[in-house]
């Protein structure tokens, strides 16, 4: 498993540098930095609320109508700045994901060309399953993935440490008795929060990891599909002279078929994983 997921991180990082090394690279990183300040604007602002909630409940509380009015206009600045922000930094990741996308499309498709690789692909080996909609589809996903996942990780740890001090505030010690002996555990819900997560989160791994061979194999079956589906457009003149619809039709179900059978096996295993973590979530 070590060994995979070594393997794993290397091939993503042999995609993933070229682009960053690039004649766009000044370009790239100034979007990602802003990408990234934007981010934790959003992670700053959300903290800023969870302070002002306090604020604000308190004033109801109190019948505080003054304090009511400011707890209002406070709510009113925060929630201007967090909708730019979320707006800007949907925008801008989208900028940079179509700007890396038409470098890495250009990029590959040179190397398809190149040398008469797409026909050699095409005779001689036939492990190489669809590079069309490899070219086209695929890398769309691992960009837009590659992006959402590493400023997801980057959010969620400073999305930790930011509420950590807030709830080993409100938790307080926890103090209890092993056999005589007087036992303290100081912030004892922020031990119980992270032990809490850190469990759910290999449970659901767990769960969720044949998902991912599954979800490789419906893209491959569907991109089966589709190419059979053109072919016999292709070859329209061909099928109609010699009547061969029937046999066709045949064919092109069961490459449905495949589909089929994969996108159940999805759904079974979906439901799986979602049978926990809705249960877990709440």
């Amino acid at each position: 498993m070590k060994q995979f997921n070594k393997e794993v991180f290397k091939d993503a990082w042999h995609l993933i540098k070229p682009y960053w090394v690039s004649s766009e690279k000044k370009t790239a990183y100034i979007l990602l930095a802003a990408i990234i300040f934007l981010n934790l604007a959003i992670v700053f602002i959300n903290v800023l609320f969870n302070l002002w909630y306090k604020e604000f409940y308190n004033a109801l509380q109190d019948l505080n109508e003054k304090a009511f009015w400011i707890a209002l206009g406070q709510f009113t600045a925060l929630a201007f700045f967090y909708i730019i922000s979320a707006v800007y930094s949907l925008y801008l990741n989208q900028m940079l994901q179509i700007k890396w996308r038409r470098w890495l499309t250009d990029n590959f498709l040179d190397k398809w060309m190149d040398k008469k690789i797409y026909y050699h692909l095409q005779v001689f080996n036939h492990q190489t399953d669809n590079p069309d909609q490899r070219i086209s589809e695929d890398l769309n996903m691992f960009i837009s993935q590659s992006l959402s996942l590493s400023l997801g990780l980057l959010s969620s740890i400073v999305t930790l440490f930011s509420f950590i001090s807030i709830l080993w505030i409100v938790s307080g010690p926890l103090h209890f008795s092993v056999f005589g002996y007087l036992i303290t555990i100081p912030g004892y819900m922020v031990w119980a929060a992270l032990l809490y997560a850190i469990v759910g989160t290999w449970i659901t791994a767990v769960i969720g990891r044949p998902l991912i061979p599954l979800n490789f194999n419906q893209q491959r079956f569907e991109a089966d599909f589709r190419f059979n589906l053109v072919r016999i457009r292709e070859n329209s003149e061909s099928v109609a002279l010699y009547s061969g619809e029937e046999k066709e039709h045949k064919h092109l179900m069961r490459k449905f078929a495949d589909i089929f059978e994969n996108y159940w096996k999805i759904m079974v295993r979906q439901k799986k994983l979602t049978w926990f973590t809705s249960g877990y979530n709440q």
